[in-house]
């Protein structure tokens, strides 16, 4: 079973795919049967960068453990993709030191399959790739990518399947820590709906400016978008898409675990029989 590994800036999402074991379509948002083959277990995890290679190790053992699996009988390959500098070195030493599998870590010069128009193709984030080669195989081009997570990146493809470029905006969380650190007056809210749009109260005002408002931006861009792409698919995903996607008219699916898809894919497209060892 392959083990990949999406690190971001705020959570680390892990999954664990095989072929015969898919996820149930309803926990994966999508409507209308479109599900990443194979995704048998997945879990999330708070992003510590200090975390040794050992205490990496440690850590997946106990999660595998925890749905009965035994790690050394169970994960046949390793794939990652990091935005994080210092984890991508622990668990780069991680599998020298623990997995004697093929792994591969999404960086410049590692296979995609897709072309990247940037300026500078290097300067794409390798989750931002992922992304994209994920959202192509699942709902074909042209399409855009809209990642709620620290930050909120927005990625456009084309009919082709070529990586054309984007757009990246604070997220919804910095956005809101930087407002309750910079107004004394304010405090920190639930993120829930408010009753109305127009908040009676300063809670429901923060609520109505964080819902409504980070909602208003994902369909402004994503109609910017559509007006160069012509028609074309929305999908979102990261941490905060299931909270924001609910008022947006734009987004047409969230898919959670559309990183880790992508991730499978390249990891497939290095192996090809004899899998390169990045790592």
């Amino acid at each position: 079973m392959l083990l990949a590994i999406d690190v971001g800036n705020t959570e680390t999402v892990v999954g664990l795919f095989a072929d015969d074991v898919g996820v149930p379509l309803e926990e994966t948002g999508l409507r209308d049967g479109k599900e990443p083959t194979g995704l048998a277990h997945h879990w999330r995890l708070s992003t510590v960068p200090e975390r040794t290679a050992d205490e990496h190790a440690l850590l997946l053992t106990q999660i595998l453990d925890l749905d009965g699996l035994n790690i050394d009988g169970t994960i046949t390959g390793i794939a990652v993709t990091s935005s994080v500098p210092l984890v991508t070195a622990s668990l780069r030493q991680m599998v020298q030191r623990w997995f004697d599998v093929p792994a591969l870590v999404l960086e410049p010069g590692v296979k995609s399959g897709m072309p990247i128009l940037y300026d500078n193709p290097k300067e794409v984030g390798a989750d931002r790739i992922a992304n994209g080669v994920g959202a192509y195989d699942l709902f074909g081009g042209p399409c855009v990518v809209v990642d709620l997570g620290t930050a909120t990146t927005f990625d456009a493809i084309s009919a082709a399947g070529e990586y054309l470029g984007g757009a990246i905006t604070p997220g919804v969380q910095i956005s809101l820590d930087a407002l309750f650190a910079h107004a004394a007056a304010l405090r920190r809210v639930e993120l829930v709906e408010p009753r109305s749009v127009i908040g009676k109260s300063t809670v429901e005002s923060i609520q109505s400016g964080a819902l409504y408002g980070f909602a208003g931006q994902v369909d402004g861009l994503c109609r910017r978008f559509a007006g160069v792409l012509g028609e074309c698919t929305v999908v979102a995903t990261g941490g905060l898409a299931e909270l924001i996607a609910p008022y947006s008219d734009e987004i047409e699916y969230v898919e959670p675990w559309l990183t880790l898809h992508g991730l499978r894919i390249i990891f497939e497209r290095n192996s090809n029989g004899n899998a390169q060892r990045h790592a």
